[in-house]
């Protein structure tokens, strides 16, 4: 049974006639629709009606990023990690991306350490929250302002 083998010559003339013929779909792309008000939505959908204070998270993100589609995020919560005052959970949140829900991290007293890292998408220029839920039913946060020069996470148009 013989092998079709194409040269790399009859690919680029078959991709060409059918770019000519009009075959190719045109994309275009549009930046996320997200709101700040599904931020908070999302939040809400998270840690219910509970009051978030400001402090005990650092939120760790660079304040100028080049490209959106690899952005290294560490989140760090002061917390002894001990059985009666641990971190339950850690979300981190976004205005802009198509969804506000970046990631959510589940810990116990046995994590040892209040903290992890990562590398985020970001649509836009935005603000980015992260929320810890302590064991004692209070929420700690902290937010960075990021400035993107090339966005992230756009998405087809539906027709």
């Amino acid at each position: 049974m013989a092998r079709y083998n194409p040269s790399r010559r009859s690919v680029l003339q078959t991709a060409g006639a059918l770019a000519g013929a009009g075959t190719f779909a045109r994309i275009s792309l549009r930046p996320a629709l997200a709101t700040p008000e599904m931020m908070q939505d999302a939040v809400r959908a998270a840690i219910g009606e509970a009051q978030v204070q400001k402090g005990k998270v650092k939120l760790d993100l660079p304040p100028l990023v080049e490209n959106g589609n690899s952005v290294p995020c560490t989140v760090t919560v002061d917390s002894p990690m001990m059985a009666n005052d641990h971190v339950k959970a850690i979300h981190i949140f976004n205005e802009k991306n198509p969804q506000p829900n970046v990631i959510s991290v589940k810990l116990g007293p046995r994590a040892g350490k209040a903290s992890f890292s990562t590398r985020i998408r970001l649509a836009d220029t935005q603000n980015i929250t992260a929320i810890a839920e302590m064991s004692d039913g209070s929420c700690w946060s902290d937010e960075v302002f990021v400035i993107v020069t090339l966005a992230a996470c756009v998405e087809e148009p539906k027709p």
